[in-house]
C-alpha cells in the first residue's frame, strides 16, 4: 500500500462528506479513541468500536460541520500504520494514527488535537 496514496484519498474522501467513501477505509471491527467523541458524546475513554456506531457518529459530524475541509500537512509511516498531520476542524491541527489491518483496512485510529 502507497502511504501517499492513502492519505491523499483518506483527506479527499473526508472533504467530499460523502459517509460511504470515508468508510470504505476502515474495517468493519474498527475502534476509533478521540477527544471528540468523548466532547460529543461523553464517553469518558473517548472511544467507539465498531463500524456501526463510528458510522452513526461520523454522520452526526459531518451534518453539525457542513463546512468541514481537511488540508494533509504531512505523512508518516511505520510498520502497519501512518500518521497524518492536517489542519482539521475549529482550527485545530491534527494527529491521527491509523493501524491497518490485512486487508489494508484502518482497525485502530487515534486522533490527537491542538487546543
Amino acid at each position: 500500500m502507497n502511504k501517499e496514496n492513502f492519505a491523499n484519498d483518506w483527506i479527499k474522501s473526508w472533504n467530499s462528506h460523502n459517509l460511504d467513501d470515508i468508510l470504505s477505509h476502515y474495517s468493519e471491527d474498527i475502534e476509533v479513541t478521540t477527544p471528540m467523541i468523548k466532547l460529543a458524546l461523553g464517553l469518558e475513554n473517548g472511544t467507539l468500536k465498531g463500524k456501526d456506531l463510528v458510522s452513526d457518529y461520523w454522520k452526526k459530524a459531518l451534518i453539525k460541520f457542513p463546512d468541514l475541509f481537511f488540508e494533509l500537512y504531512e505523512v508518516t509511516f511505520s510498520v502497519n500504520s501512518v500518521a497524518l498531520y492536517y489542519k482539521s476542524i475549529m482550527g485545530k491541527k491534527a494527529i491521527e494514527v491509523m493501524f491497518f489491518d490485512e486487508q489494508g483496512k484502518v482497525n485502530k485510529m487515534f486522533a490527537h488535537y491542538t487546543e
